[in-house]
């Protein structure tokens, strides 16, 4: 399947047809309820087709990006959030791929990341939706505490100095 059809099959359809990365302005939203929230009851395929529990990522707080190889806003953040990474041990980030699995594949020959890159396919469009994007733009990071809390929501690109305040206050 080529990235349009892609595209539009995730998108159902919609408005996205022959746009490469629909991006939103960066929008922080408070945080939710105080229990689990459900996204920690889907399991996702790795870049070896390992099935991993996002549940898995419990105990610590969570940075989840979801992103695409095709959307250079996300590729454009993936040296932010790996220096993120790196400077916080205490925190998980994981890249969840509104993308194909040999397309990711490909992408990480060439940018290279060192926390878990997850595949979501085309589902990710109403997993975003589900979170809180209602629009599906990418990049769309959640931020959850180490109970599985949503702390923040960041439609469009990371700011990293925002971001690391977060995640400051959160240890």
């Amino acid at each position: 399947m080529n990235r349009r059809d892609f595209i539009r099959r995730a998108a159902g359809g919609a408005a996205l047809a022959g746009i490469p990365c629909l991006v939103a302005p960066l929008a922080m939203q408070p945080a939710r309820a105080a229990v689990v929230h459900p996204f920690y009851g889907h399991v996702f395929p790795d870049l070896n087709d390992r099935q991993i529990p996002f549940a898995s990522y419990l105990g610590k707080p969570v940075v989840l990006n979801f992103w695409a190889t095709w959307c250079p806003p996300c590729v454009k953040e993936m040296p932010d959030l790996e220096a993120l990474h790196q400077k916080h041990a205490n925190v998980q980030f994981v890249g969840l791929a509104v993308d194909t699995a040999s397309n990711v594949v490909k992408f990480g020959e060439k940018v290279q990341v060192s926390y878990p890159l997850l595949i979501a396919g085309h589902d990710g469009i109403a997993l975003m939706r589900d979170l809180g994007n209602k629009q599906g733009g990418l990049p769309f990071t959640v931020v959850f505490d180490a109970k599985g809390r949503v702390q923040r929501e960041i439609i469009g690109l990371v700011k990293p100095d925002v971001l690391e305040k977060l995640l400051q206050d959160m240890s």
